[in-house]
């Protein structure tokens, strides 16, 4: 059996720079980086199936292995340590480097063993994956949450990675996906009094201006991964928390009118603390229905 030794900081900063090479002519990652130095990543210690994070944080959507897309957005939003960012799962499939991206994010974070389900900023903004579930009554539960798992279907761990809102839907309802439910705004409403949060904060689903509005603002959908698949002429956004919860968004990407993409510094303020709440927001898109994307296998990525 073979021994794997948990890496130094020194070790991780050097694993860093050649990745972040990668993206250069003439490098790639099997020739930069050895398996054994990627296994040897994930003996880091685990942190909570909820973890408690205090702003200032970037939270970012989706990448689905655009690792050209993470460089850029990295350059354009800061680079850790400087920048503390909080990235909402899928980060590989349907892209072309997949491996790049996780090993990529695995160096950047301090611990890792088995990812979160859920994050909370600083108690009032609730993020994950997928949505919110019929299941969930209290902070607590999602503390309790033991990993790792193959999450059973239905359950909470399920509908955390899984659910959409839908502006058509009352209540809960089957998803079409095959998988979890759809939720109208009266849930979203609902469960921010339940859990005593201002805003969920979720990825899971393609938004043209890369981060869309639900629930008089009290969801917001966060996709960053522009023009995906090479599919869609999509902007990607991060949305920035200040110390005093005071939420933005910058789009490294804005869709241009020709259905490519620019490459901006756009940034609109969206809140007061805690709560979008400032109407008119520039580019900010209606509240229909949210564009579903393709199933791929439950996992908190």
């Amino acid at each position: 059996m073979a021994t794997l030794l948990v890496p130094t900081r020194y070790d991780v900063d050097d694993l860093i720079i050649r990745i972040l090479n990668t993206a250069a002519p003439g490098y790639s990652l099997v020739s930069s980086v050895k398996e054994g130095e990627l296994m040897n990543l994930c003996t880091v210690a685990s942190q909570a199936s909820l973890i408690d994070i205090e702003p200032p944080v970037k939270i970012c959507g989706d990448i689905h292995g655009q690792y050209a897309d993470v460089l850029r957005l990295l350059d354009r939003a800061g680079f850790p340590p400087f920048v503390n960012y909080l990235f909402l799962g899928d980060y590989v499939d349907r892209g072309q480097q997949n491996l790049e991206c996780i090993a990529l994010f695995f160096c950047y974070k301090d611990a890792f063993a088995t990812l979160p389900f859920t994050a909370l900023v600083s108690g009032r903004i609730l993020c994950m994956h997928g949505g919110l579930s019929p299941k969930l009554k209290s902070m607590e539960q999602l503390r309790q949450i033991t990993r790792p798992i193959d999450p059973p279907n239905p359950s909470l761990h399920i509908d955390l990675l899984w659910s959409d809102p839908d502006s058509y839907t009352k209540g809960w309802a089957s998803n079409s996906r095959g998988v979890s439910y759809v939720f109208g705004p009266d849930v979203v409403f609902e469960m921010s009094h339940i859990l005593d949060i201002e805003l969920v904060a979720r990825a899971h689903q393609v938004v043209q201006d890369g981060y869309e509005f639900f629930a008089n603002r009290k969801l917001v959908t966060i996709f960053s991964a522009p023009h995906y698949c090479g599919q869609f002429d999509n902007a990607a956004a991060v949305m920035n928390v200040d110390e005093n919860l005071m939420c933005s968004f910058t789009q490294p990407y804005q869709s241009n009118k020709d259905g490519g993409l620019l490459l901006g510094h756009g940034q609109y303020v969206a809140s007061g603390p805690g709560l979008p709440s400032i109407p008119g927001i520039p580019g900010l898109p209606s509240t229909p229905g949210l564009p579903s994307l393709p199933g791929s296998p439950p996992g908190p990525g």
